[in-house]
């Protein structure tokens, strides 16, 4: 039982702090002083226990609703993929390197249009939840340009000018004056790389390229394991030259498309962001993408994201240093074009 004299005494030297719970002990005995009994030191353990457990139970709520967020995040910023799409089989998804993050810096989507589809893959300089609003910006605009615009090059100049348009709202947010002696703002160096696709009808290919890595493509002949010429032919999409990333420099006046081939009925193109092949496992050796591309065997696109994805956390033993995102489409289609 706790008598009257102790209460003071044990005011003074518990401290509970809400949020943290940290407590403090302050010896009940002293020289010529009665120690504490069993009951004052039980009673003050369940006092702590009971804050504590309060505590937590208010963390774990607060992570579920963060998870929750993240979710609904992800599917207005990436929204999932539809299985299919004017003949095309499509599946993409993303690995963010920023833990309990769902979304980073990478960006994808794919639209039917009246002129062919449309795929975007692109990678914001950074990762994680401060590049989401770069991401959104490229995005919302290709979401709108992609109907209305009848070349690709027109879709990519929208997509500059809203990038342009969200990096000077971020610098009129920054302080307006910086020292010198400071490094340069971040907003000065953030830029974004994309790759633009459109696949007609009949399957013909036209890309526009700003400093992103080219797709790869491949037919859907049978791979095994074994090594040697029995291993699937993997071949980077033929494209060109390509542009700065948006937001280094302005987009030349004579914008074109660059004519990339046709991808044939059956065929696979892999679209991804540099973090995939740029990942290292503990001796320090780079994903070998196009290896496990070759031998992977022929399923439908959604069990090769999926598969490579695991292949990619196998590697780097789950810590990746940037996102990654992979984004495949295979050609359903008839030889002459049609859509089933």
């Amino acid at each position: 039982m706790i008598t009257r004299a102790e209460m003071p005494r044990m005011r003074r030297g518990c401290v509970l702090a809400r949020g943290a719970a940290p407590v403090t002990w302050e010896p009940l005995s002293s020289p010529g002083r009665p120690g504490p009994s069993l009951t004052t030191c039980a009673a003050f353990l369940l006092l702590a226990t009971g804050c504590a457990l309060r505590v937590r139970h208010g963390l774990v709520a607060e992570l579920r609703r963060s998870r929750e967020i993240a979710g609904a995040t992800q599917q207005v910023l990436l929204r999932p993929l539809p299985g299919r799409m004017d003949g095309l089989a499509l599946a993409a998804a993303q690995l963010s390197a920023s833990r309990g993050a769902a979304v980073g810096g990478d960006l994808y989507e794919a639209v039917a249009t009246a002129y062919g589809v449309r795929v975007l893959i692109g990678d914001v300089r950074g990762h994680g939840l401060p590049a989401l609003g770069a991401a959104a910006a490229v995005l919302g605009s290709f979401r709108e340009a992609a109907h209305d615009e009848p070349e690709p090059a027109g879709v990519l100049r929208r997509m500059e000018r809203s990038l342009e348009r969200h990096l000077r709202e971020r610098a009129r947010a920054e302080p307006p004056s910086v020292p010198p002696q400071r490094p340069r703002s971040p907003v000065a160096e953030e830029f974004v790389t994309v790759l633009l696709l459109q696949i007609a009808a009949d399957g013909s290919v036209e890309a526009l390229n700003c400093g992103h890595p080219w797709p790869y493509r491949f037919d859907p002949a049978p791979a095994t394991a074994a090594p040697g010429p029995r291993a699937r032919t993997v071949r980077p999409l033929a494209g060109g030259e390509t542009l700065p990333p948006l937001g280094v420099l302005p987009l030349p006046a004579d914008l074109r498309s660059l004519p990339c081939g046709e991808i044939g009925p059956g065929e696979v193109l892999v679209l991804y962001t540099d973090g995939a092949e740029d990942a290292r496992d503990r001796r320090g050796r780079f994903f070998p993408l196009r290896g496990v591309l070759a031998r992977a065997p022929a399923p439908t696109p959604a069990r090769l994201v999926a598969g490579v994805h695991a292949a990619l956390l196998r590697h780097t033993r789950g810590r990746l240093t940037d996102d990654v995102t992979l984004l495949v489409l295979r050609n359903d289609r008839g030889d002459r074009g049609e859509r089933p």
